[in-house]
Order: structure tokens, then C-alpha cells, then sequence
């Protein structure tokens, strides 16, 4: 085995990797995501203790204890794009050697749990409401450029996702993969369940129009109309799938949880979108400690 190269994996002059800017005792083993940089300052305020904090670019990390509970809170940035850098740098973290460069012999797996908002394809799941996503169903690209292998399950409802949409043909080939059911077992009350579709855009990917028109109008009524047996999408938004996909491919633990903005049939949207948000990380938070 050939030490990893410099230029692969980087690791700036305080022994930290790159664009996380830690260290692999930096980071717990339970890990939340957000977007947005600035919830992580409104989870972590929720901890016991904080440990250690630190940033670059929109990457920022707190780390810190509820009662005995280790937790990191991390910042993602939007998109698939900014989750393939945060997953393979915090899987990096656990798995990779920092001194000698070397994959370890024995591999760790952490639980990733995603805390963010989301738009809902379902009249009947409003705004305010919590979804935990089954499965992450990505018509983004990022999991094309790894080697991901998919159960029968998944493979049946990306086929019929394909059939019933023809998004295919739009030069779309989506992708899918499964919440870790170690972890989905525990968020079931006040919890919706379905697939959760990551879009790699807020406006067209999305089904709005500002001034650009759109290639595929129907998408979301196509989205908020498919079924197969038992399953359903519940709610898209720009991350869920590339987390699912590299945690399976690498080996973690992961769940998507979003709190309902937008409910794109019923055109409505959170009057208080701060207090949803707010009441999703405290019910999620206490669960998390549980585990």
C-alpha cells in the first residue's frame, strides 16, 4: 500500500486536513450537518460543553458533549458538491493515518445525521413538519464519479423513478441510495417517512421559474405523483443523496432529517421558519443524545 500523496489528501501546516481544518481528535463520532454556518452556533449552543471550534471558508465545526454524549456539528455549505468534500475529509479523519499517509487496517464507522430544511411534494406533509428521509434519490451527478452498488430495492425504485418521470431522457441519470436503518428507527414520532430527492439547483432543478424556462415543467407534479408499493417522495432539497451515497460507499451510519419550509403543492411556506427549524434540532438533539 502506497502512502497517500500530498496533493490527494491535504493537510494544512497545524496537522489539520484541509477544508474542514481538523484534526482527527477534533471530530466526534456522532457528526450533525447543517448548511447554513450559522446553525451551527444554534445546535451546539444545546451542548453541555463545547470542546473545540473551528472554521474555514463555510466549513465551521463545534464539538462538545451533551450529558456523556460525544457530538460534532458541522457546516456543509449547499449542494452535493460541498458534501463530497466534507464526507471524504471526515471519513479521512477516522480512516486515514495522518503520520504515515495510510488507509488503517481497521475502518470506523461514525453516524452522519443531516439536520436541515427542505420543500415538501405532498399536500398533506405542511410547513412546519419533520421528515426523515428513507431513502436519498439524487438527480445530481456526484455518485457517478464513484463505484456504488444498489440492493434490489433500490434498484426497483430507481428503475420506476426513471419510468415514470422519463427523466432519463432529459440527460438526467439519477442515483439512489438508503438511510441507515440503525438510525432511521429511532425518528419515528413526530416523524414523516419517504424518499427524499436532492436536486444539484434551488430554481430550475426545483420546478421555479424566474425568467429561465424550464426543460422538464412537470417534474415536480411527476415527483409528487410517483409510488411504488409502500414508497413515496416526501420532500427534495440539495444534499440528502450525496450524503446517503458516500456514507453507504464508505461505510457510516447516516439519516436525513429536514424541517418542512415550503410545501410546493399547496404553494404555502413557514410563517415562522426559525422557530420550525428551532424545534427540529431540540427534538432531534435529545434523540441523538439517547443513542
Amino acid at each position: 500500500m502506497q502512502p497517500i500523496g500530498a496533493s490527494e489528501m491535504i493537510i494544512n501546516e497545524r496537522g489539520a486536513i484541509y477544508h474542514l481544518n481538523l484534526r482527527p481528535e477534533e471530530i466526534a463520532d456522532t457528526i450533525i450537518t447543517v448548511g447554513d454556518p450559522e446553525r451551527v452556533a444554534h445546535v451546539s449552543k444545546y451542548f453541555d460543553k463545547i470542546e473545540h471550534q473551528l472554521s474555514h471558508r463555510e466549513f465551521i465545526t463545534h464539538t462538545g458533549y451533551i450529558g456523556n454524549k460525544r457530538i460534532s456539528v458541522l457546516s456543509t455549505g449547499i449542494g452535493p458538491d460541498n458534501i463530497d468534500i466534507a464526507l471524504n475529509e471526515v471519513d479521512a479523519l477516522v480512516n486515514i493515518d495522518f503520520d504515515s499517509r495510510l488507509i488503517k487496517s481497521e475502518k470506523k464507522s461514525v453516524n452522519i445525521v443531516r439536520m436541515g430544511t427542505c420543500g415538501s411534494l405532498q399536500g398533506e406533509v405542511g410547513v412546519d413538519q419533520l421528515v426523515a428521509g428513507t431513502h436519498g434519490l439524487g438527480i445530481d451527478n456526484l455518485m457517478h464519479f464513484y463505484k456504488i452498488q444498489n440492493n434490489e430495492e433500490e434498484q426497483a425504485i430507481l428503475s420506476a423513478f426513471e419510468q415514470h418521470t422519463n427523466i432519463v431522457n432529459h440527460h438526467v441519470q439519477p442515483y439512489i441510495s438508503s438511510a441507515s436503518a440503525s438510525l432511521l428507527k429511532h425518528f419515528t414520532e413526530g416523524y414523516s417517512h419517504g424518499i427524499t430527492v436532492t436536486c444539484p439547483g434551488f430554481y430550475g432543478p426545483q420546478g421555479r421559474i424566474l425568467r429561465l424556462p424550464l426543460s422538464m415543467p412537470n417534474l415536480v407534479d411527476q415527483m409528487t405523483s410517483f409510488r411504488y408499493g409502500n414508497h413515496h417522495i416526501a420532500n427534495f432539497e440539495m444534499e440528502t443523496s450525496a450524503i446517503y451515497g458516500m456514507c453507504n460507499a464508505l461505510g457510516h451510519q447516516c439519516l436525513s432529517i429536514n424541517v418542512i419550509v415550503a410545501n410546493r403543492v399547496k404553494k404555502e411556506f413557514s410563517k415562522d421558519p426559525a422557530k420550525a427549524v428551532d424545534h427540529m434540532i431540540q427534538k432531534s438533539l435529545s434523540i441523538l443524545a439517547s443513542i
